[in-house]
């Protein structure tokens, strides 16, 4: 039976938000992953009026996709692949690192505060049909097999990531200052309620309307920290 060529997942870092140009050479896992879950999310602001029996639903925003991954580090010699379950191909003659020094390679790409940046580094993994870029939230690591002198050469790390968008990108897919969706923003002690409605709308006319969506008791007496929303306009 003829097979086809195995592709490694490869992850490539970046100190820039736009992704370019890649900081070094790309990372392949020594293992690629029997699976991954995408997670997309959609959040609502369903505050309740006082008095009413059901809250109303109203869109707030599309947070960036989370994805998941185990991603597996081993130097026993034995590699294991999802096409081969169960069946263990021993090489003898294997040289392969040991689980610390991957796991220190793979957290310097994804995972190791980079001083120039003052932050992680920014990734985008790469394999068959995938590519996402974003950055690592949380890493896991399960240690499984030990030598007897307890060293181990076997390890899971589970692994999610958040999307990140360029921005170039993200400001020609929407156009953030249209009244025509909802905007929040969190109230400050040098704002004033109208001058932030008719930055908004481009006129004064709206501050009742919009006090009346928010519930405000007092327009002139907006406590600091709390959320505004600016409904759409009506077309």
């Amino acid at each position: 039976m003829l097979l086809g060529k195995l592709d490694k997942m490869k992850i490539h870092a970046y100190t820039r938000p736009d992704f370019s140009p890649p900081d070094g050479s790309p990372l392949s896992v020594l293992i690629n992953p029997e699976s991954y879950t995408i997670q997309y999310r959609v959040d609502y602001n369903d505050e309740q009026a006082q008095g009413t029996s059901q809250p109303s639903v109203k869109f707030n925003n599309i947070p960036a996709q989370d994805i998941y991954f185990d991603f597996v580090f081993d130097s026993s010699g034995v590699v294991v692949e999802p096409s081969l379950i169960n069946i263990g191909i021993v090489n003898p003659f294997a040289e392969t690192a040991n689980v610390i020094d991957q796991i220190e390679a793979f957290k310097a790409k994804v995972l190791n505060y980079n001083g120039d940046i003052h932050s992680p580094q920014y990734i985008s993994l790469n394999w068959g049909t995938l590519l996402f870029k974003g950055r690592m939230t949380s890493m896991d690591i399960e240690f499984k097999v030990f030598k007897p002198d307890g060293t181990p050469i076997r390890a899971v790390a589970k692994c999610s990531f958040r999307g990140h968008i360029e921005e170039d990108l993200r400001v020609a897919l929407e156009n953030s200052q249209s009244p025509d969706i909802t905007h929040q923003h969190l109230f400050s002690a040098d704002d004033r309620f109208a001058l932030l409605t008719e930055k908004m709308y481009d006129t004064p006319d709206r501050y009742l309307e919009v006090a009346r969506e928010n519930r405000l008791l007092s327009f002139r007496k907006i406590p600091t920290g709390t959320k505004l929303f600016f409904p759409p306009v009506e077309k």
